[in-house]
């Protein structure tokens, strides 16, 4: 397994990965349009991530296994520099589920944004049902902020989110404040 950058050969493969998965994603996070679902859409979202990664706002990853198969998503997304911070969410195929890929992904995120990124804090929205998401949020060292102002529909239910925090430095932790 690896992590890299998504570029725009990858858009049959990103496609297959979603369409195999779409059923298991929606389940747990908001639907995306129908129209995503066709090569033209995956090509038009990536070209999307890609430009505003140019601009310094995202960092879009992709989690492969040595035979090119993608098995999973990561970003750090709305990056601010000035403010130091980024929010980080990833998505992991369903067959590859508990194999501890979603930990990984969070890692690898955590060092991109604390190394080649020089920020000083994530934070991350999971909604109330995913407690699997929220674990692995925990694990890595988050802790729950509060209530998100983020809602989520999913599976045409409007679902809370909480909000999670990680700060660089562990010893601001104690010092959280919502801003």
């Amino acid at each position: 397994m690896h992590f890299r950058l998504i570029s725009r050969t990858d858009a049959p493969a990103l496609l297959e990965f979603e369409l195999a998965n779409r059923t298991w994603f929606e389940s747990h996070i908001d639907a995306r349009p129908p129209d995503f679902y066709h090569l033209a859409g995956v090509a038009a979202h990536i070209d999307d991530i890609l430009a505003r990664h140019a601009a310094g706002s995202m960092h879009p990853c992709l989690l492969v296994e040595g035979d090119g198969t993608i098995v999973g998503r990561g970003n750090l997304k709305d990056i601010d520099r000035d403010a130091g911070r980024a929010e980080v969410g990833y998505r992991i195929a369903a067959s590859a589920c508990g194999r501890g890929l979603a930990g990984g992904a969070l890692r690898h995120l955590m060092e991109l944004a604390y190394g080649q990124w020089q920020l000083s804090r994530l934070d991350a929205h999971v909604t109330i049902a995913n407690a699997a998401s929220a674990r692995v949020l925990e694990r890595a060292g988050f802790t729950l902020a509060g209530p998100s102002p983020i809602k989520a529909l999913v599976a045409g239910q409007r679902l809370d989110c909480l909000h999670y925090r990680h700060f660089a430095d562990s010893s601001q932790q104690a010092l959280q404040h919502d801003t």
